[in-house]
């Protein structure tokens, strides 16, 4: 267990515009800050930070929450493990016992998962830079590539020995279920034997933009060419390579920085440019690049920057992964390297100052890149120079920006030499087929998630009754939690038309006005809130927002997040022009008292559907009359209402 006050200072430290902000390029907007949603694809900004209330919503997919809640839902932590990544990233001391084999059993899979493979890097690091073998093996070979050891280090990579279950001992022996070593990939089992997957090789963690591993990359060391040269971790409850990058927690302050990332395609290559000051860069780590990956990088910067060797095949195998960036909304740069010459080559023969030139002054726009690429196969062939062109078009016709597409088919006509007018009627066709395609493709989808639905009218009405309900039940919690500890003016006139102003505080108004009705709330959270506040005022210690955002159910402190914050935040150049906006918070008094009579309408209005069927179904004359007085009784009461509220009601 964590200790309340630790708790309570790991929450007053950790800023939320500081923990979002290390995975989401946010830009200023008002008093927020703005950025993509790193929950769902979003092409249009609509997640929203308020460093002011110290939480976070997107509007788009409706995540919302605080800078713990951000930490849980992102790397998909439980709330103590949450408190203790803030509690790192921080520096702040949390004093716990040990994890018993008992609890490390409890602990869900996925959490299991990135504890198994949070020992595994330490183990590998440990055997590399303290055994003989490690030593002699695994630490001479990256001292042959180069590697710096504050590099070795910082990217803690490691060395399994060459013993067949060397590791998995160790991980059964420290309490770790076999369960867990085998669907983390880090064990095999064959035949009730267990076998270490990465055996005599080195090791090369992968890890999460938070810094969590998740996977591992091994290279074998011998010359055996029946072994692989490379082996992954195979995909995992934690691992998916479509949504991975190497290097990213190293790279993601870097390349906001810059805006600007490199990519490349092997582990040396990050880190041997990493090395060389050049530390905005990431890898595909040997995979086609992918959606999932761009929009990684897009959370941090629009400007991708792609570095190639000089083997020709592999650079048209790359086109794709091009199309990919451009579709995205990106802007896409290319480096290529001399023939027989990659970026970790690179980077360890030549002077930090020299790879930054050359990757500044060989970057080309995609373009160039494809011409010159394509243009030595086409040799003055027309058939195969059309096609070219139509390759080149294709790509543009890819770019969501119409002013930057209209600019790029500019700058091929001048480097083609064809007419403006022929190449934007082409790229209007490939648009146009693109856009059948996806059209074809959505329709498939909408079809298949078509569900027949049966309402019956009676059960319409009273949902919209319930709804209704909740509705005012969620602006008087909203209020109590935003404006509870404010007053507002009360004006009152004496027989002689003498003005006495009262101040009224917000919440004890409330929670007076409802216990004089004997009101509750019926949505839980809404009940929880004003149960709080019922405590608040009997005590005279009214509770803050932040006692409702930092609670540790996230369910709850979404819930909470809904109520306060809004999608559009006032601009203060209202303010600088001295212009007074009527905001809510000046009209609180309109406000409290509309709630509130808008809760008591609806709950008379409930109560005057009862009477009338009782009316209805009355057994006697008598019972009918009572029934009616009663009924006359709510209808006046809900008209005069109807009057504060200012709107008619027809009955």
């Amino acid at each position: 267990m964590i200790k309340p006050q630790t708790v309570q200072q790991i929450i007053e430290t950790a800023r939320v515009e500081e923990v979002v902000g290390e995975f989401v390029s946010l830009k200023k907007r008002g008093v927020n800050l703005l950025g993509l949603c790193p929950f769902h694809n979003e092409k249009t900004p609509s997640f929203t930070v308020s460093p002011g209330k110290g939480i976070f919503k997107c509007f788009g997919c409706g995540k919302a929450g605080n800078s713990v809640g951000f930490v849980m839902e992102h790397e998909h932590l439980s709330y103590p493990d949450a408190l203790r990544y803030l509690a790192r990233k921080y520096n702040i001391e949390i004093e716990e016992k040990k994890q018993t084999p008992e609890e490390l059993a409890a602990m869900n899979e996925r959490e299991s998962l990135l504890h198994v493979t949070e020992f595994a890097a330490n183990f590998f690091f440990k055997t590399l830079t303290e055994t003989e073998e490690g030593k002699n093996v695994g630490l001479s070979y990256f001292h042959e590539r180069g590697l710096r050891f504050d590099t070795i280090e910082n990217f803690q990579l490691g060395y399994s020995p060459q013993s067949y279950d060397g590791f998995t001992n160790a991980a059964l022996k420290a309490g770790y279920k076999i369960e867990y070593l085998e669907k983390s990939g880090l064990t095999l089992v064959r035949d009730g034997r267990n076998i270490d997957r990465f055996r005599g090789r080195v090791i090369f963690p992968i890890q999460t933009q938070s810094g969590r591993v998740i996977g591992f990359g091994g290279r074998i060391l011998g010359a055996n060419k029946k072994l692989a040269k490379y082996v992954n971790s195979p995909e995992s409850e934690i691992y998916n390579k479509s949504k991975t990058l190497y290097g990213i927690w190293h790279a993601r302050n870097e390349i906001v920085r810059h805006d600007r990332c490199f990519l490349v395609e092997g582990y040396t290559d990050v880190i041997s440019l990493h090395q060389a000051g050049i530390k905005n860069v990431v890898a595909s780590s040997g995979t086609s690049l992918t959606h999932e990956q761009i929009r990684l990088i897009k959370r941090y910067t629009p400007n991708i920057t792609i570095l190639y060797d000089g083997d020709s095949a592999g650079i048209k195998a790359s086109f794709r992964g091009i199309d990919l960036i451009l579709e995205e909304g990106m802007n896409v740069y290319v480096v290529l390297f001399p023939e027989g010459e990659d970026p970790d080559s690179y980077a360890r023969s030549h002077r930090s100052d020299e790879v930054e030139k050359f990757l500044n002054e060989k970057a080309e726009t995609f373009i160039n890149f494809k011409s010159n690429v394509l243009i030595a196969d086409a040799a003055g062939d027309p058939v195969k120079m059309a096609s070219l062109i139509r390759e080149i078009v294709g790509s543009i016709s890819l770019i969501p920006e119409p002013i930057t597409r209209t600019l790029f088919i500019r700058e091929c006509s001048t480097m083609m030499n064809i007419d403006e007018q022929t190449l934007m009627a082409e790229m209007n066709k490939k648009r146009r087929e693109n856009l059948k395609n996806h059209h074809k493709t959505m329709g498939r989808q909408e079809s298949e998630a078509i569900v027949p639905v049966s309402i019956s009218p009676p059960q319409q009405k009273e949902q919209s009754v319930e709804k209704s309900r909740k509705d005012c039940e969620r602006e008087i919690a909203r209020l109590l939690i935003l404006y509870g500890d404010m007053e507002f003016t009360l004006k009152e006139y004496d027989e002689d038309n003498v003005r006495t102003d009262h101040q009224i505080p917000v919440a004890p108004f409330i929670v007076s006005e409802l216990n004089e009705d004997d009101t509750t709330f019926e949505e839980p959270v809404y009940q929880e809130i004003l149960l709080a506040f019922i405590r608040g005022v009997a005590e005279e210690k009214l509770p803050k927002k932040e006692f409702f955002v930092n609670n540790p159910d996230p369910t709850f402190v979404t819930a909470i997040v809904d109520l306060i914050q809004e999608p559009y935040a006032l601009s203060d150049v209202w303010e600088k022009k001295h212009i007074d906006i009527p905001t809510e918070e000046k009209k609180l008094k309109e406000a409290v008292f509309h709630a509130l009579f808008s809760l008591k309408y609806y709950i008379i209005d409930k109560e005057m559907e009862i009477v009338d069927k009782e009316i209805k179904e009355a057994s006697s004359p008598e019972e009918a009359i009572e029934s009616l007085t009663i009924y006359q009784v709510l209808q006046q009461q809900r008209k005069m209402i109807a009057d504060e509220l200012t709107r008619t009601v027809v009955k």
